[in-house]
C-alpha cells in the first residue's frame, strides 16, 4: 500500500537522520541533509502534519532502570468474537509492563505480547495475577529474550 504523501530525497534524508537521532536541533538536521534551517523546519513540520512523523520518543536503557527480564508471550483466546478481543485489548493496554501487543495470524496464538519486568517474580505476578485472569484467555506460552541482536525503532525507507 503506497502512502499518499509524496516524499523527495530531502524528506527521506530528514527521516533517516531523525530516526537515527531524534534529538537533533533543526540547525544540525539542516546541515546534515543539505538544507538551510527554514526550509528544513518547514519540511519537518509538513512531515509531522501529514502523519509521516508520528511522534518522537526517548529510548531508555533498560538495565539502568532495572528492567532485566523481557518475555514474548503468545496468548490464545477461547472465542474469536469482537467483544472478547475488545475486552482483552482494553485490559492489556492498561498494563504498563506490556511494551507491544499484536493480533497475529499464522500461529497457534491469537496475540503476541512483549513484556518488560525487573525479574521472574514480577513476571509471575503479571502473568498469573493479571494476564491469565483476563476473560477468554485459554493459553499462554512464554519465551524469554536472552540477548537483543537487532534493537531498532527505525522504519526501512528503501521502499518509499
Amino acid at each position: 500500500m503506497k502512502t499518499s504523501v509524496s516524499l523527495d530525497r530531502f524528506d527521506l534524508k530528514i527521516l533517516r537522520e531523525l530516526q537515527d537521532n531524534g534529538e537533533l536541533s533543526n540547525q544540525d538536521l539542516a546541515e546534515r541533509v543539505g538544507l538551510t534551517a527554514a526550509p528544513c523546519s518547514r519540511r519537518v513540520k509538513q512531515l509531522q502534519e501529514s502523519g509521516v512523523i508520528r511522534d518522537r520518543v526517548v529510548r531508555l536503557n533498560e538495565k539502568a532502570i532495572d528492567l532485566n527480564l523481557f518475555a514474548i508471550l503468545h496468548i490464545s483466546m477461547d472465542k474469536h468474537i469482537p467483544e472478547r478481543f475488545e475486552e482483552f485489548e482494553r485490559t492489556i493496554q492498561s498494563l504498563p509492563e506490556v511494551m507491544e501487543c499484536y493480533l497475529i495470524t499464522g500461529h497457534d496464538a491469537d496475540y503476541q505480547l512483549k513484556i518488560a519486568v525487573p525479574d521472574m517474580d514480577r513476571y509471575q505476578d503479571i502473568l498469573l495475577g493479571k494476564i491469565t485472569r483476563i476473560r477468554g484467555v485459554t493459553g499462554v506460552k512464554s519465551a524469554f529474550i536472552m540477548r537483543k541482536i537487532v534493537d531498532s525503532t527505525a522504519m526501512p525507507l528503501n521502499y518509499v
